[in-house]
């Protein structure tokens, strides 16, 4: 995953801590989660309506 370890996702996860605090964190996280799913849902039914070409041969 990008040569990211263990080491790095702590570093990284005490900066967060420091600069939101405790108390945005489950906001944070809730919009990241709501942001997620609306992408895939709006990926997903732009794949639904544009189901891709045959090509040649296919069936």
């Amino acid at each position: 995953m990008f040569g990211i370890g263990v080491p790095e996702l702590l570093i990284i996860l005490v900066i967060i801590l420091i600069i939101f605090g405790v108390g945005k964190l489950p906001e944070i996280g809730s919009a990241l989660g709501k942001g997620i799913k609306n992408f895939k849902k709006s990926v997903s039914d732009q794949n639904d309506a544009n189901p891709p070409a045959k090509k040649e041969g296919d069936k």
